[in-house]
């Protein structure tokens, strides 16, 4: 952060006594070269990213069956549901049209982190104040207090990226995110809604009282505002120190056995956009080799990922992830210093989670010379492993005994 701090100072005091204030209020797109040049990346990106349907994640490239059976989880899904309806209804008929897709359409893979990318939906940009509060409306339904201020700080650093890249907010700036619904808001029939946008990414499928909140990608660049309009705004702190926790909780031979490769050169994060297929296989220290007191540090870390979603539907997952726990590894890349630069992953038939310091990008021209992972710059990725990403095996299973219900 010296870095950064350094150079910014020098910055922001010219930027902040001038034109501190820019608005971000987007009619309109991205006009004539750059969105022909972004539309065809997005368009490239689309091709190559689907060109294979949907299966899951795996380990070893073989589903395991049976691990996500429709019941009920007893916990209530309404008030989603309402909050959907609201924002749905808060929008123009135009709006809405571009808003809503079919429960199974290819729409729910066609998100991506990178600030290029064409999004479908309704943007922030576009939407009145009375439309944002149903949009923010509908992620409090869905999301949990921690959850919710984690989004709101992603989006406000994505202004302070643009801040720092000479009040760019054409491509970085706090309402660059869009909305989209799958299905129609029901209290039966699947449906969902997804929110894309630069470092935040959420798909968020419900069945009945079920709900699957994966793939879930959150990040930022920087990771902490030190200057500029939400100078203080900073995010994923926590999950940063107690990964580095867990690490330096194991022995010797525990160690050993949980870092894969002990210098971090590049970035490692193998589930981000169009990966929805990828083949990892299980490494690092399993759960079944740790003592009690490291297992319940394990499924705390856990929590800290899980508990994004609204608090019932996390007591749901959680109790799925300790019934796994003993399967679940622990995997470690980089030295495991306090100031140390590292990702790492978690893994286990129901979950995986991926923690990754990556190189510069947005922040780059203030560090040119720096071509290694930085702790300004994270991504983490949440999926659900065995065909699950996106509900995709509760979907599969409901139209398998209502083959006209919801599709």
């Amino acid at each position: 952060m010296k870095t950064i701090r350094a150079l910014a100072v020098a910055g922001f005091a010219l930027m902040i006594a001038g034109a501190f204030y820019v608005t971000e209020l987007r009619s309109q797109p991205r006009a004539g070269s750059k969105l022909e040049a972004y539309q065809q990346r997005s368009t490239q990106a689309e091709k190559a990213g689907l060109a294979e349907p949907f299966k899951g994640i795996t380990a070893g490239g073989e589903l395991t069956p049976g691990l996500f059976p429709v019941k009920s989880s007893g916990v209530s899904t309404s008030p989603v549901r309402h909050a959907a309806d609201a924002f749905l209804a808060a929008l123009s008929p135009e709006q809405r049209s571009k808003t809503m897709f079919p429960v199974a359409d290819d729409e729910w893979r066609k998100w991506m982190n990178q600030h290029f990318y064409i999004r479908q939906g309704v943007s922030f940009a576009e939407m009145s104040e009375k439309q944002r509060e149903a949009a923010f409306g509908l992620m409090h339904a869905s999301l949990s207090a921690k959850g919710l201020q984690l989004s709101r700080d992603i989006m406000r650093l994505n202004h302070t990226l643009g801040e720092l890249n000479n009040n760019n907010f054409e491509d970085y700036g706090e309402w660059i995110y869009s909305i989209t619904i799958m299905g129609k808001p029901s209290a039966k029939d699947p449906w969902g809604w997804q929110i894309d946008g630069h470092h935040l990414i959420i798909n968020y499928f419900v069945l009945g009282d079920q709900v699957v909140m994966t793939p879930f990608f959150v990040g930022s660049e920087p990771v902490i505002a030190t200057s500029g309009k939400y100078k203080g705004t900073s995010i994923l702190q926590q999950e940063q120190g107690k990964g580095l926790e867990m690490i330096n909780a194991l022995n010797d031979a525990q160690r050993a056995k949980a870092i894969t490769k002990a210098v971090k050169t590049g970035n490692d994060a193998m589930t981000e956009a169009f990966k929805d297929n990828v083949n990892i296989d299980y490494k690092g220290i399993r759960g079944a080799d740790l003592d009690a007191k490291q297992k319940a540090q394990l499924v705390e870390l856990i929590q800290k990922y899980v508990q994004n979603m609204d608090d019932g539907h996390a007591r749901v997952k959680m109790a799925e992830v300790r019934q796994h726990i003993d399967n679940t590894y622990f995997a470690w890349v980089g030295t495991t210093g306090a100031d140390s630069v590292f990702y790492y992953r978690i893994h286990s038939p129901v979950v995986l989670i991926e923690f990754d310091h990556q190189t510069p990008v947005g922040i780059r021209s203030m560090m040119p010379t720096v071509k290694t992972p930085i702790r300004e710059h994270v991504h983490v990725v949440v999926r659900t492993p065995n065909g699950n990403d996106y509900g995709k095996d509760l979907l599969r299973q409901h139209l398998l005994a209502h083959p006209h219900g919801g599709a």
